[in-house]
């Protein structure tokens, strides 16, 4: 049976070069980052050399890294420190946000009764950057904007230069959940100083339960782990050194690969979007997954023209991976909250699958997957 793997928002398939770095490490540096000896200084060296070409990447400060069990802890570590560290009592974010930041917030409103205030969506999911601006006047209390800068679901793009600004002419802090974006779109601190953003090395071709937090200089950070003074007294817990070293390599190559690879991928989505349209009636594309300057080039939410309750099963029988949202809401019985957040109740009652691609993706893989829809569908 054919095997298409077209769930690359989930997670992506390692890196083979990435592999073999990663296991080359396990066999010859296995000390422990925190010994004193030769073999935990090797190890160390390892981590801050990783920490060192992450920096170097992203154009910012190695000594604002941290690193982390992934994308999750990271938004968590970020928003927890900017309650209890930086004393912020109000965070302005969306209903569309990843869970990670979305169930943080509905904990830090409980544990720490902050206020936590939604800016206005239009039809596709785009943030009105007008009501931003207008919840961003109250400068009473200390805030935090918290915005993904590309949807999980839906692929939006956020303005994350206009958030910028808007930000910082209102003297608050900007947090971005760049999970999705980051090896996807250029990152650079410098021309864009987001104070706090994210990284999962499962989403570049890199290893899971790896990632980091960016906080910028000046920024204390207090740990959310308690237990050792590992990452600067910023996390504590033994570092992951081996998936360290491989999640910088992962971003290294991504990062040296990404024009030609987005090249590559854009084509694909652009022929998977005709095959759809010229298959199936009434085919949507949710938010602004069908339009290429306002998406990434890697996530295409398809709604059909009614609910086929069966297709995400049928698809797996046939050895398609897709997925109905992102991976973490696959185990939900309330379906989407982003797509139940921008689509009218007659659409969202209709069949969404996210397709998502990476460079291992081939335009015959396209072909049969339609194949495989119209066998299912017709």
């Amino acid at each position: 049976m054919q095997k298409i793997y077209f769930d690359n928002a989930a997670t992506t398939p390692i890196d083979n070069d990435v592999i073999t770095f990663i296991t080359t490490s396990m066999a010859n540096n296995f000390g422990n980052p925190s010994s004193s000896h030769q073999f935990g200084r090797k190890a160390k060296t390892m981590v801050e050399e990783s920490r060192k070409s992450i920096a170097k990447i992203l154009n910012c400060s190695a000594s604002e890294i941290v690193f982390t069990a992934g994308g999750s802890e990271a938004d968590n570590l970020i928003l927890y420190n900017a309650v209890t560290n930086l004393k912020v009592t109000r965070i302005v974010s969306s209903k569309i946000e990843h869970h990670a930041v979305l169930h943080t917030l509905d904990a830090l409103k409980k544990s720490f009764n902050i206020d936590i205030e939604l800016v206005d969506l239009d039809a596709n999911g785009d943030i009105n950057y007008e009501h931003l601006q207008d919840l961003l006047k109250d400068n009473s209390r200390k805030t935090m904007v918290s915005l993904m800068l590309v949807n999980n679901e839906i692929g939006n793009i956020l303005d994350l230069q206009k958030v910028i600004e808007i930000c910082k002419n209102n003297n608050v802090l900007f947090h971005s959940d760049t999970v999705q974006g980051l090896a996807h779109l250029e990152m650079d601190l410098k021309k864009t100083p987001i104070d706090f953003m994210v990284a999962s090395a499962h989403k570049f071709h890199g290893p899971k339960g790896v990632g980091f937090a960016v906080f910028k200089k000046g920024f204390g950070i207090q740990p959310i782990l308690h237990g050792g003074e590992q990452e600067r007294g910023a996390r504590a817990g033994t570092e992951n050194s081996h998936n360290i070293a491989g999640m910088a390599k992962a971003l290294e190559i991504a990062t040296n690969n990404l024009s030609n690879e987005r090249k590559a991928i854009e084509t694909l989505k652009q022929y998977f979007m005709e095959k759809l349209k010229n298959n199936f009636d009434d085919i949507h594309f949710n938010g602004n997954s069908g339009r290429m300057d306002k998406s990434t080039f890697h996530i295409l939410s398809v709604r059909f023209n009614k609910d086929y309750p069966m297709l995400l099963f049928n698809l797996d029988l046939k050895g398609i991976a897709a997925s109905g949202g992102s991976a973490c809401q696959s185990g939900s019985n309330q379906g989407s909250h982003v797509l139940n957040t921008i689509l009218t109740e007659e659409e969202a009652l209709k069949t969404s699958v996210r397709f998502s691609f990476s460079k291992y993706n081939t335009i015959k893989e396209v072909d049969d997957v339609i194949k495989a829809l119209k066998e299912i569908i017709h």
